[in-house]
């Protein structure tokens, strides 16, 4: 799917169709284009492309201080290479959210065993995965372990932000009351999307990068990694681990 913003193209993402406008802002709240859902002004399929591309092409209008963040941001995608990641990865990317998204709250706790079961009541909603064995997921999910929202996708980071996208839209930011799980490994942008979503605890099926480790703890995140079955790992801020 194309992602453009005020009608320039910004990027080409590799996802599983639908909730295409919750992944376009969610992906843009990431990205650092949007900071709120105030300065979204429409989400649109495009008319102006081939038959082919009209349900892979989308514009969001933003407006107020997202013109000139948008700017910045299209400067700043001409100068680096594009990974699979989705995302800018690297140390200055740590030192760039630190001055502007401060570290999330939460100073709550949440029974480990909760944590534990989580991997169970996700696999129970991924009904494109029961057809194809193939695509990723993601959870909110509150401290009782009640499943609110998930999102699939063929990338871990594309659920998440179908999810941020969404909460985001419906006015619920900041998370700073859920617990997000995703399916596979823990990145840096995992983490980053967590951050700006205020999201206070995320864990997964599989291993965190050391670089994941570290923004975590920085960014007050309780990171859990490994959750299969009755054991997992905590990688920082254990403290809401009860």
């Amino acid at each position: 799917m194309e992602v453009r913003v005020n009608g320039a193209s910004f990027a080409v993402i590799m996802r599983t169709p639908g909730a295409d406008r919750d992944l376009a802002a969610g992906f843009l709240l990431a990205e650092d284009v949007i900071r709120s859902a105030d300065e979204i002004g429409t989400i649109e399929y495009c008319q102006d492309v081939e038959d082919e591309g009209r349900d892979n092409t989308i514009n969001v209008t933003v407006t107020g201080e997202a013109v000139e963040r948008l700017e910045a941001r299209l400067g700043e995608r001409r100068q680096v290479a594009m990974t699979s990641s989705c995302g800018l990865c690297g140390r200055r990317t740590i030192e760039s959210l630190q001055s502007r998204v401060a570290a999330v709250k939460g100073d709550w706790t949440v029974n480990a065993g909760v944590i534990a079961s989580l991997a169970d009541r996700l696999r129970s909603s991924q009904a494109v995965f029961d057809s194809t064995g193939g695509l990723h997921a993601a959870g909110l999910f509150d401290r009782s372990g009640l499943l609110q929202l998930s999102a699939e996708d063929v990338g871990r980071h594309n659920a998440v932000d179908k999810i941020a996208g969404r909460t985001l839209l419906a006015g619920r930011h900041p998370l700073d009351g859920s617990i997000l799980f995703v399916s596979g490994r823990t990145s840096f942008e995992l983490v980053q999307k967590a951050l700006v979503a205020g999201v206070p605890l995320l864990a997964a099926v599989s291993a965190p990068s050391s670089l994941a480790i570290e923004l975590a703890e920085q960014a007050n995140i309780t990171l859990c990694g490994f959750v299969r079955g009755p054991r997992f790992n905590i990688y920082s801020h254990p403290r809401r681990i009860c």
